[in-house]
Parts: structure tokens; sequence; C-alpha cells
């Protein structure tokens, strides 16, 4: 006899359908009748675990924010210079949205921007958790003078999750040509190179 599922284990199925979905047919295309289908359920089932696509929408966006986030506490428990912590939680990012690939269609989808105000304020929370991870690291390797001194940490930060966002977007719209880490690691030395550089031009 089958085990009738519990609702937390609904729920999560629910949202890895979503996740999936999404990123084969895009966040803004996605319907309940797809997630339905996909978990093998009625659209009702769906609707009673979630009663609105908004809910469903944040439970997604809390799933995503859970993973980053444990992803995050590994790549700085793990490393004991700040430096390696930089390239640790630069890596654990590449490797979640490769792990993830809807992860940039729903960051950049309407749900995100227009239609809801929770999600959109959530992935916002979690990207200046990121940020500021990001921050002490480079202020330790300024003081320990690996920085250029024109180079402000939280500007080097907010060009290091930039270029995390650019190659996102460029190994989604390539077709996932090439492996998103290894690319992403090979473009951030070269980045670290230029924000040892003494000199800054004006």
């Amino acid at each position: 006899m089958l085990r009738r599922k519990s609702a937390e284990d609904r729920k999560t199925e629910i949202v890895a359908a979503v996740l999936d979905l999404a990123d084969r047919i895009g966040p803004d295309r996605l319907t309940t009748n797809d997630i339905a289908q996909a978990v093998g359920v009625t659209q009702a089932a769906i609707f009673r675990h979630f009663p609105t696509k908004a809910e469903l929408w944040t439970a997604v966006g809390d799933a995503i924010a859970d993973r980053l986030e444990a992803a995050w506490k590994q790549a700085v428990d793990s490393n004991a210079s700040p430096q390696a912590r930089l390239r640790a939680l630069i890596a654990a990012q590449l490797q979640q949205i490769g792990e993830t690939p809807a992860l940039p269609a729903i960051l950049h989808s309407r749900e995100l921007n227009v239609d809801n105000a929770a999600l959109r304020d959530r992935f916002r929370r979690v990207l200046m958790q990121y940020q500021a991870h990001l921050v002490v690291n480079l202020q330790a390797m300024a003081e320990a003078g690996m920085m250029g001194a024109g180079v402000q940490p939280k500007d080097a930060a907010v060009l290091l999750t930039s270029l995390v966002q650019g190659i996102a977007i460029r190994w989604s719209l390539g077709s996932r040509s090439f492996d998103i880490v290894p690319e992403g690691m090979r473009l951030l030395e070269v980045q670290l190179v230029l924000f040892a550089c003494k000199k800054m031009q004006t």
C-alpha cells in the first residue's frame, strides 16, 4: 500500500516542479495546470497547498534563498583566508545557478519585478546578504594589501555580483554550452588581478 505524502512533502514536490518547469518553459508562461500535470495532481490540490499563485512563488523564492544561504555558509565556514572565502563564495553562487538553471529567469521575470512584491523583496534581501559577505572579505583583503588603494570594497562587491550575473545570462542565452563554474572562476581571477592594480585610471 502506498503511503500518502505529507503536506510538507507535497509542497516540496510542487516547488521542485515549479523550478523544473520555470527552466523548461519560462516562469512567466508557467500555469498551475502545468504544475498539476507535472506533479500528477489536480489544480485544486495545488491550491490546497498554495491558495494563490503569489504564495506559491513566495515558497519557491524561500526555497531558492535557503539553498543559496546554505551554500554561502559552507563557503565561509570551510575557508580560512579572506581570498579563499571570496573565491568560494563566487564558486558557490555559480554552482547554485548551475544546479538551478531557472534562477536567472526567475530573477528577471515579470513575476518578480512587477506582480509579486514579496518575492522581489525576498530576493533583494538575499542579494544584499550576498554582497555583505563579499564586502567583508574584500575589506579584509584590502587591509592585507591585496587590493589597489583606489578600490572600494563595496564597489568591488557590486562588480563581482555583476560578473556572476553576466556569466549566468551568457550561459543561459548560449544554451549552456560551457561549464559555468570554471568559466566564472577564470574571469574572477582576471578581476582580482585588476583589483590588485596599485594605480587607478582617472
